[in-house]
């Protein structure tokens, strides 16, 4: 029978992700496939050894030029997305998390890192431009848990869809009113969509008159339900501008995660952001179902349910 070093190390190496765990020493104890897949070192090149000089991580979250190496401490437990140098030569864009570990009276014995490659994340389908009043750091901070909510559902987790909103009359305030007026706006559209949130979903902008919303209902049918009540409460915002009076109304694109394991996160999102077109193509203040949602009962697919 195996023993517990064994079936632990066993265990570590089943998972995606890369596991490097650091002893006092910030030496090398265990290094997993997934991290030798990531980053092209093997176990044997780095056991019992300091993490190299290679394996810099430079920070894409404040400074692209500010290096914080693997083998330097970061913030416990939170995520961060990095750059990793792989053996190769080229940097690979990766989500890490650094948890201390500690013996029975508190002291630091060793660390574990876990990271898993965030390629995605550039890839990830946007507006054609960025919100303008989210800081770039805000934003890789809701990529990175977007992307968190789907490795979790791939791996078995929460059901989780996509709200892609876009605000009918944004263009047309930017373009009457100047970019003051559409900023206004868009700030009475997030508040009113606040309201509506569940506590666990997560919100961001996705484009100058976009929102995106992550959320975790268990069919389509919900997720839509979920995204009428949102539209009705942006269509209940009172917004008025130099004593003008703008009606606020949405499009929503809804699309649920799939069970088709080869769907990909950008593929959900560019169903969202399909059905958020066709929304908005068919007179706006409206929701649509993206082809491919799973159906928790028969339903036709991209049917779309005007909130007039």
């Amino acid at each position: 029978m195996a023993d517990r070093t064994e079936l632990l190390e066993a265990a570590l190496d089943s998972l995606p992700d890369g596991i490097a765990v650091l002893g006092s020493e910030d030496e090398v104890i265990f290094w997993n496939q997934a991290a030798q897949g990531i980053t092209g070192y093997s176990a044997m090149e780095l056991l019992a050894r300091p993490i190299p000089e290679g394996l810099a991580a430079i920070s894409l979250e404040q400074n692209r030029n500010a290096e914080c190496g693997l083998d330097k401490e970061q913030p416990e437990g939170r995520r961060r997305l990095v750059e990793v140098r792989h053996k190769l030569g080229h940097g690979v864009p990766v989500i890490l998390q650094t948890l201390v570990l500690r013996d029975g009276l508190g002291e630091r014995i060793g660390a574990a890192r876990v990271f898993h490659p965030a390629l995605s994340l550039d890839a990830l389908p946007h507006s054609e431009t960025a919100g303008e009043q989210d800081t770039e750091e805000n934003r890789i901070e809701f990529e990175e848990r977007l992307q968190t909510a789907w490795d979790d559902f791939a791996r078995g987790g929460s059901p989780v869809g996509v709200l892609w909103i876009g605000v009918d009359q944004g263009e047309d305030l930017r373009r009457t009113h100047g970019a003051s007026a559409c900023h206004a706006m868009l700030d009475k559209v997030r508040r009113a969509l606040t309201q509506g949130l569940r506590p666990a979903e997560e919100m961001s902008r996705w484009g100058d008159d976009e929102f995106l919303v992550v959320a975790y209902e268990h069919s389509a049918e919900m997720l839509a339900a979920h995204a009428r009540t949102l539209a009705g409460l942006a269509r209940t915002a009172d917004f008025r501008w130099w004593g003008d009076r703008v009606t606020l109304t949405v499009s929503i694109g809804a699309a649920q995660a799939s069970d088709n394991p080869a769907e990909t996160l950008a593929q959900l999102l560019e169903r969202a952001r399909a059905a958020m077109i066709t929304s908005s193509r068919e007179g706006g203040n409206r929701a649509t179902i993206a082809p491919g949602s799973h159906q928790a009962k028969p339903a036709t697919e991209n049917s779309t349910c005007s909130l007039s």
